[in-house]
């Protein structure tokens, strides 16, 4: 049972309006242009309160249909909640600060759903899709699109049952034996957890239909909660996004995207999220593209032939072949789980499956790895196109098991498609022989190969999947095993694709005006499921029939934090020359834990117009990014998610002089020093407890979520801890610590917010006036006195030591960014713990001449940090002394169960809970830039949700959003014009981070004659 908004043609509600069954549970598709009013009646038919809250318009207060303690009452309290049986009037108008920006798509994708408990309203039914359209693109009597030949709409999210508000009723309705249900138990809950497509899984989504050479608008968002990580994988064909050419977007809880698809393949097509445990549940439906009109040629391939040939091999593989554990400053306990053989453990070497290449048909003479290549590691050959071109591939499989290679980011027809084929079948396991039970499906033949036999792939560039104008000349894409694609990619198949603009390679297939090219797969290879484990269980261990499959510690010994198969420091060839042009080619795989904070140690990255040290990767997602290091050295690049970093994710690269001196110290403009000490203190994430209490009291059917994070109870220590933090001084004397001014009361946990211009010199002066050693390193800057060492140098208790960063220009702005940018400084004695204890700050780099005399932005009017974390306190330094002082227990006895480890996870936006962060206040018609900081673990996926208002980000060109999409690693800038005065709420759109208590306010005031000061 659910509840779902229907559309009727009138007051009376006695004639529903059809919608086209690919819609599902999904409400009807509301679209508006600039300038319009969209007037919803909503009529509560349902057995309890909803709303109606939507994304992407302007609303008052008594229209935005949301619940929480906003301050308002009766008439702007009433669009809160509708009661049964009760009407309301909602009206929305459309206004300019909501179009979509001109790089935008002609319609961008909105949402409108209930908010009375977002996350329990949703996952009872009650979401549909707002679409919002320039000016004149609206049919002005059918109100459909005018601009393109069709467009549909997908709401990609795992539809947690559980938490519907019906599952009491459907546990009555639907199980033979109501009253045995446990609601707690795993399996019934995993039970309800529905992986779909508007509603739909295992190919029983409806299928879109469209024709070869029609023009397609997919409306795609993503709902949910942290395992939403959804990677979504058109088959077939291309599209644009955001000024993107690719085939695969990701999608995350409130992720709105509007792509565009000129169709030109034809056949029927999968639509999967290629997230492993995704695609495994059932997350994947079909569209179906008809010769159904006259006229359509197929494009003609003008280029090269370029022929590949390629093995797939059973081979031995060796995680840390040069000793295991190279990191040197990482814990070598921390890689014994990985490395170490015994009765039940594998140890770091494995038998898989590699793609090799070989010089011709016979198969007989691999080809040598050059020098250049020494990095790939387990990935397969580079292949490379330019536009034009026609690949050949011929495929030998000298392995024992059924192997393809499927690629992304090129057409190919039916007879070279490698994917599991779902024409004129079921899609029910094509996947996973074992989780989901056999299903045979008809396959092309040849497509899938057989050990020992060989087929011929044909697979074309076109124009249609030429680079767009604002991508680089090359994009990265990534070929795999697809007979079942989870063993297959976990066994070891993949490798990397280039698809070029028109001559941009030279006559060996390497990149014109390109130095160095690097290619990295960043995966936790999950050895449990290669198609070996059962070998490798018989070869490696020493009881191979002691050892229990289903043993977490086994499991988790077995799931290798690697970059190209490699582990702690093992990768050999990353070394290049100062001022090389270098291209990294960055390829994400794997599961929904498989989100990935690429940090670049040292250097920064040209990623499209903008600079950054950092990229995100997810699984099927590949990126291009350009450095050109400026100074010799030993440089770490990591997976800055803090548990792939300790557990193995790391890699050193090397930048050798080459005959080019490191420039003479240069004079740098202005010196800009902070006195800064790492203290500790005793800190309160919820200091206010009302938030919460009023939350429970305005929704009175609501639970408690709360409780487990504020309450201090004889086993739960609540929201007070003490942490370590830090802190501004006047002088070097550290006595006087520098007062906060009300423009930087929303700091809160947050060091002081230390700006600097291009062409600037910054010195720390750090005192460690805290009781463990600690540190203070920024990202994006350049890091002097640390000669050529990896490890930043350590202030010991009681120390003081002077750190400098200096801000060349590739540490400012890049072409397409803001005027600031920020990156974050903290402490690095040891990454994880450091940072939950609370050492984290915001440095803010701006063009020359942005900056006024006292050091602030003369170009806005505010500007404001938020760093959204999961405080992990089991994880602190000083978990101890938190359990001894606020439950006045010894640690060693004290028993850590769940339900403790939990009650520490605290869901905060600058160190506050629950409403509690203060100080986000603007006038209205101001202009606001916002720096959006994000950190933490696989859990730290935020998408950031302001109500009321929209804003600007920028990637190549600026793009209108009202969520923006966080991860460990990922700093931003938005631009937000602050015109709607009220108080308005700022959260976390992830499901269970909005129960967490992850929300908070900010206040525009209205004009009359009020003034903050700042």
């Amino acid at each position: 049972k659910k509840a779902v908004y229907r559309h009727y043609t009138d007051e009376t509600y006695s004639t529903e309006i059809p919608k086209p069954p690919w819609l599902g549970f999904l409400g009807p598709i509301l679209r508006a242009e600039v300038g319009d009013v969209i007037v919803i009646h909503l009529k509560n038919f349902a057995s309890r309160p909803y709303s109606l809250h939507p994304h992407g318009v302007f609303y008052n207060k008594d229209s935005e249909g949301a619940l929480y303690p906003d301050g308002t009452s009766g008439r702007n309290k009433n669009d809160d909640m509708v009661p049964p049986g009760k009407n309301y009037t909602y009206v929305w108008p459309v206004r300019e600060e909501y179009a979509p920006a001109p790089a935008d798509a002609n319609c961008l994708t909105w949402v409108y759903h209930s908010h009375i408990d977002a996350p329990k309203d949703i996952c009872s039914g009650l979401i549909g899709p707002l679409l919002v359209c320039k000016e004149g693109m609206l049919n002005t009597y059918s109100g459909t699109r005018t601009d393109v030949d069709r467009e549909f709409v997908i709401m990609f999210t795992l539809v947690d049952e559980n938490q519907s508000w019906y599952l009491d009723e459907n546990i009555r309705h639907f199980c033979t034996d109501p009253d045995s249900v446990d609601k707690e138990d795993t399996v019934f809950q995993r039970s309800n957890k529905m992986h779909a497509l508007n509603g739909y899984l295992f190919g029983n989504f409806p299928e879109p239909e469209m024709c070869v050479g029609e023009s397609v608008s997919w409306h795609l968002f993503g709902m949910g909660n942290e395992i939403d990580i959804h990677s979504i994988y058109f088959y077939g064909n291309t599209f644009i996004s955001r000024g993107h050419r690719t085939d695969v977007v990701n999608l995350f809880p409130a992720t709105f995207l509007t792509t565009e698809m000129i169709v030109e393949n034809p056949g029927k097509w999968m639509i999967t999220c290629q997230v492993s445990d995704h695609l495994q549940a059932g997350m994947l439906g079909q569209y179906n593209v008809g010769n159904c009109k006259s006229g359509i040629s197929h494009p003609k391939m003008k280029g090269k032939q370029r022929h590949y040939f390629i093995a797939a091999e059973k081979i031995l593989w060796d995680y840390g072949p040069q000793g295991y554990n190279k990191s040197p400053t990482m814990c070598k306990l921390d890689s014994e789980l990985y490395f170490t053989q015994g009765d039940n453990r594998i140890g770091g070497k494995y038998w898989k499956a590699q793609y090799v290449e070989y010089v011709d048909a016979t198969f007989t003479q691999r080809k040598r790895l050059s020098e250049a290549e020494a990095h790939l590691g387990i990935l397969g050959p580079v292949i490379r196109a330019e536009v034009g071109d026609t690949l050949l591939v011929t495929f030998a499989n000298k392995a024992d098991k059924v192997y393809s290679i499927l690629p992304h980011g090129v057409i190919y027809d039916k007879a070279s498609d490698a994917a599991p084929n779902v024409d004129g079948t079921t899609v029910h396991d094509i996947l996973h022989d074992t989780a989901l039970g056999k299903l045979l499906v008809s396959l092309e033949p040849g497509a899938h190969v057989k050990p020992g036999e060989s087929f011929t792939y044909r697979w074309m560039v076109p124009e249609s999947v030429s680079p767009a104008a604002g991508d680089p000349p090359c994009l990265t894409y990534l070929y795999f095993s697809a007979v079942e694609p989870i063993k297959d990619t976990s066994s070891g198949l993949v490798g990397p694709l280039l698809v070029c603009k028109k001559g941009a390679l030279n006559a060996d297939g390497t990149q014109k005006g390109i130095d160095k090219e690097f290619y990295l797969l960043f995966t936790v290879f999950d050895e449990n499921l290669s198609r070996y484990l059962d070998e490798n269980i018989q070869k490696f261990t020493w009881r191979p029939f002691s050892v229990d499959k289903e043993d977490k510690e086994f499991v988790k010994s077995n799931q290798m934090h690697a970059i190209n198969g490699y582990m702690y420091g093992n990768q050999p060839g990353l070394t290049m020359c100062k001022k090389d042009r270098v291209s990294w080619h960055m390829i994400g795989m794997g599961t929904d834990t498989d989100m990935h904070g690429v940090y670049f140690q040292g250097n920064t990255i040209h990623l499209r117009g903008t600079h950054r040290d950092t990229l995100a990767l997810f699984p099927h997602i590949s990126t291009t990014a350009f450095m050109q290091p400026d100074h010799a050295g030993i440089f770490r690049l990591f997976c800055s998610t803090l548990h792939h970093f300790a557990r193995g994710m790391n890699q050193i690269y090397e930048v050798n002089s080459c005959g080019n001196k490191d420039p003479s110290e240069q004079p740098y403009g202005m010196i800009r020093t902070f006195y800064i000490a790492a203290e500790e203190v005793e800190w309160d994430y919820a200091p206010n407890k009302n938030w919460e209490f009023e939350k429970q009291h305005l929704d009175a059917g609501g639970e408690r979520h709360g409780d487990i994070f504020m309450n201090h109870t004889e086993n739960w220590i609540g929201s007070q801890y003490k942490k370590v933090v830090y802190r501004e001084y006047t002088n070097g004397e550290f006595v006087e610590i520098k007062a906060r001014p009300p423009r930087e009361e929303h700091l809160g946990l947050l060091g002081p917010m230390i700006h600097a211009e291009v062409g600037d010199s910054i010195l720390i002066v750090f005192k460690n006036k805290a009781r463990q050693p600690f540190s203070i390193l920024a990202q994006g800057v350049e890091i002097m006195d640390s000669g050529k060492q990896l490890q930043v140098p350590i202030t010991k208790p009681g120390e003081i030591r002077t750190y400098r960063w200096n801000v060349p220009k590739r540490s400012g702005p890049g072409p397409s960014d803001p005027n600031c940018i920020p990156w974050v400084y903290y402490s690095t004695v040891n990454f994880v713990k450091d940072t939950y204890s609370g050492l984290m700050g915001p440095l803010i780099t701006c063009r020359e001449g942005v900056l006024n005399e006292k050091g602030r932005r003369s170009d806005v009017d505010y500007e404001f940090v938020l760093l959204f974390l999961i405080f992990n306190e089991n994880e602190s330094w000083y978990l101890d002394d938190n359990i001894k002082k606020y439950l006045n227990k010894d640690p060693r006895d004290f028993k850590r169960t769940d339900d403790f480890e939990e009650s520490n996870k605290m869901h905060a936006i600058n160190g506050k809970i629950f409403g509690n962060l203060h100080g986000l206040i603007m006038n209205e018609g101001t202009m606001t830039n916002w720096y959006l900081i994000g950190m933490g673990s696989e859990v730290d996926i935020h998408t950031i949700h302001y109500h009321a208002e929209s804003f600007l980000f920028k990637v190549n060109k600026s793009y209108r959003e009202d969520v923006y999409d966080l991860f460990p690693g990922t700093f931003q800038t938005i631009e937000l014009f602050a015109d709607h005065p009220g108080t308005w709420l700022l959260h976390c759109h992830v499901s269970d981070h909005i129960h967490a208590g992850m929300e908070t306010t900010y206040t525009v005031l209205r004009n009359i004659g009020t003034i903050v000061c700042q």
